[in-house]
């Protein structure tokens, strides 16, 4: 099992990071070619559109935990039912949610936010297109479980990675042939269409025998029960998303949009990474939940988390301490003036967030999305009065410390109710050897690159080599203070039998040549 998660965790993560890579690469292009408020504009229509999502019931929670364990039990017929009611449940969210995108695009961007008058008219047409896009965006993210929950994230990671990287490329070209925001509307409507094809193409290649079979009653409401719960997750997580750049759309305006865009988008993008090695837990919970392995769930669960959490406190350092010379490099000095602050403080908000994750994905493996749910409505109702006012009073500011505010104080109160309750585990063995570890070896190296960058950046030079020495630096802590003993072994080995040789190769061809 652990073998098989270390792999379904790598292509999972593969299938994030190098979309996320090019996305990233692609953003000051993109914005070049929009202008700041066109971009906007953009940012806007995708926040819609997302926000739009909130009438999925998250029916895909329970698709997985029940094809997970069908998968387990060897029940072709079963699997088939449930995947075949999945389909047809996002299909309707689609074509429900599409037809409202469509029909209340003219009121949405001419009432409710603040679009210049001589960008109404595109914008409200992109909104109508991306209607037709929520709707295959709906099937494409249901067909996109169901591998997972066969544990073969390989597939549904390799195409996820293939358009992630063509998407970005696409958006670029069609910019630099001329066209605007509607033509970007339509390449990804176009993209979502050819990944839902090539997704059902695999699905079939992993159940050759699958034929439509509709669910009797009781597993119809097997799956909308635990689907139920697990909703108010996913309109949390939805909320978080797109609530707070639609606050600001309508109080700030589509240029203060952009800045706080492209700075929250850098920090979710790279701190997300990582909930996609997290991912796994859940079909795996469900499956070793079933079979009553509880001493191996915790055992995963804690060295996973002793491994994300550090991780995530690298990450964050790299975004919090570089936050001005990334921004001013990346995209341009106002953006660095402008959003310096929020992607720090953005970024230490989604690592908060982030210590939920695995907690959230064993409670519900084990079978309680109630717990999960009712957190997470509690977050977002009062995360979002709690961003509004910081909008209101601070600008975009004022959100990044609104989301902070909200994650600490949810985060703790989560943690400390599902540890030895939901989520097998106490909490002080999570501390201690979950959090610990991770934290004590980041923080440190925090402030020696925060020294580090006041005292010595002068240039893009001195950023590239200030910012290579706060990687050694994490690197070397990872590996003195993280890691297992076991995995030190290991990892020793392999760089002694596989790199080592290849390093002491290039250093005797140099020194012949």
């Amino acid at each position: 099992m652990e073998l098989r998660l270390f792999r379904n965790a790598w292509s999972n993560l593969l299938g994030a990071a190098v979309p996320a890579l090019a996305a990233l690469a692609t953003v000051p292009l993109v914005v070049a070619g929009l202008g700041e408020a066109n971009y906007g504009v953009y940012a806007l229509v995708t926040a819609i559109v997302g926000y739009f999502a909130v009438i999925d019931i998250n029916v895909t929670a329970g698709s997985v935990k029940y094809i997970a364990a069908q998968h387990a039990r060897a029940e072709p017929e079963r699997i088939a039912e449930t995947l075949c009611f999945g389909s047809a449940v996002y299909a309707l969210i689609g074509a429900v949610g599409g037809l409202g995108l469509f029909f209340g695009a003219g009121q949405l961007v001419t009432e409710v936010f603040t679009v210049p008058p001589h960008l109404g008219t595109e914008a409200i047409a992109s909104l109508q297109l991306a209607g037709l896009g929520f709707f295959l965006r709906q099937l494409q993210s249901y067909l996109h479980s169901v591998p997972q929950a066969l544990m073969r994230f390989d597939v549904s990671g390799r195409l996820e990675m293939v358009f992630g990287v063509l998407v970005p490329l696409f958006t670029v070209a069609v910019l630099m042939l001329g066209y605007g925001l509607f033509a970007l509307i339509a390449l990804r409507v176009a993209a979502s269409a050819i990944h839902c094809l090539l997704l059902w193409r695999g699905i079939h290649g992993l159940l050759p025998g699958l034929r439509w079979r509709w669910p009797g009653r009781a597993l119809r409401s097997g799956i909308l029960g635990f689907s139920a719960y697990s909703f108010l997750s996913r309109f949390a997580a939805l909320s978080y998303a797109h609530a707070d750049k639609l606050i600001i759309g309508a109080l700030v305006g589509v240029t203060g949009l952009a800045y706080f865009t492209v700075a929250a988008t850098l920090a979710n993008r790279v701190l997300g990474l990582t909930f996609r090695l997290s991912g796994v837990f859940f079909p795996a919970a469900s499956m070793l939940a079933a079979g009553g392995e509880l001493a191996r769930l915790d055992h995963a669960y804690l060295k996973a988390t002793r491994y994300v959490v550090y991780l995530n406190a690298a990450m964050l350092v790299l975004l919090a301490v570089f936050a001005e010379p990334l921004l001013r490099y990346w995209m341009n000095p106002d953006f660095a003036a402008s959003g310096d602050t929020v992607l720090a403080v953005m970024a230490l908000a989604q690592f908060v967030d982030s210590l939920t994750s695995l907690p959230s994905l064993v409670n519900d493996g084990m079978g309680h999305p109630r717990v999960s749910g009712l957190f997470a409505v509690a977050r977002a109702l009062a995360g979002l009065v709690i961003v509004y006012l910081g909008v209101a009073g601070w600008g975009i500011l004022g959100a990044a410390w609104g989301h902070l505010l909200a994650s600490l104080l949810f985060t703790g109160a989560f943690l400390v109710h599902v540890h030895g309750r939901t989520v097998p585990t106490s909490l002080a063995r999570l501390c201690a050897h979950g959090f610990l570890p991770g934290m004590a070896g980041t923080a440190g190296v925090a402030l020696a690159a925060g020294l580090a960058e006041r005292w010595f950046h002068r240039n893009a030079l001195d950023f590239v080599l200030v910012a290579l020495a706060t990687l050694v630096l994490l690197g070397l802590a990872g590996m003195l203070l993280v890691l297992e003993g076991e995995d030190r072994r290991r990892s020793r080995a392999w760089f002694r039998m596989q790199v080592w040789p290849h390093i002491r190769a290039r250093i005797r061809a140099w020194a012949g040549g």
